[in-house]
């Protein structure tokens, strides 16, 4: 799954008249390269996400083809459902009950994806985090096994859960948007009774009963480029090859 409908303020003024997803690097769409980075690590079905000019995103697809690929719409443009539930809603899509995998539109990296799944599949854990140790402003926190106990904002001193004490103690780990989860997700994911929802507080409201795991990528080079700044030195990262 590709998310790929939030309202990409932080590109302002180009997302005025385009979604994020359309976005261009040295003439490439976010979209597409995404796209060409799942089929190149062999997945061949994908569930795209729309709200903020879903049409737009629906007619690239169709334009392109689908890459030649399965690739498949999953309308939040009447509400836009955040991460946990626009995850839930894509419900459907996953009907094979296999590991899936969770992609971030906005993010570009050079992380190899089947080792990512080969790891979740041996993991047992709900859901598998790909983590980095760049500095941000909130994090994952993990203990000694890698298991998730909590995250923090360190700007505003924010924890969650709100009793966590100790938080030093943890390994302090910035999520990099793409993330392996198990199919039984989705049973918890029905049991939450708001249609809107973030995957960070689901996850944060599990740890006491389920695993959760990081998977840190080797020699991992990554990009958020969900702001402008960024886009300039995605720019320069292309050129440099470094993805």
């Amino acid at each position: 799954m590709i998310l790929a409908a939030g309202l990409g303020q932080r590109l302002k003024p180009l997302t005025d008249n385009i979604p994020k997803a359309l976005v261009e690097i040295k003439g490439v769409t976010l979209l597409e390269r995404n796209i060409l980075q799942l089929k190149g690590a062999g997945f061949n079905e994908i569930i795209v996400n729309v709200h903020h000019f879903g049409d737009k995103i629906v007619d690239f697809l169709r334009r392109n083809n689908n890459f030649d690929i399965r690739i498949e719409i999953s309308d939040e443009r009447k509400l836009l459902l955040d991460t946990g539930g626009g995850i839930r809603h894509a419900e459907w899509f996953f009907d094979d009950r296999k590991p899936f995998l969770v992609h971030n539109v906005d993010i570009l990296s050079n992380i190899n994806l089947t080792e990512l799944y080969d790891s979740h599949l041996k993991n047992n854990a709900l859901a598998t985090l790909a983590v980095s140790c760049r500095r941000t402003q909130r994090y994952f926190l993990f203990d000694g096994e890698d298991i998730l106990r909590g995250w923090t904002n360190i700007e505003t001193r924010q924890v969650k859960p709100a009793d966590l004490q100790n938080i030093n103690e943890y390994r302090k780990l910035a999520f990099a948007g793409i993330q392996i989860l198990s199919p039984q997700v989705f049973d918890l994911l029905n049991k939450t009774d708001k249609a809107k929802f973030s995957i960070t507080d689901f996850y944060i409201s599990l740890i006491e009963n389920q695993r959760i795991k990081a998977f840190i990528p080797s020699n991992f080079k990554a990009l958020d480029v969900g702001k402008i700044t960024a886009l300039q030195e995605a720019e320069k990262f292309f050129v440099e090859k470094k993805f």
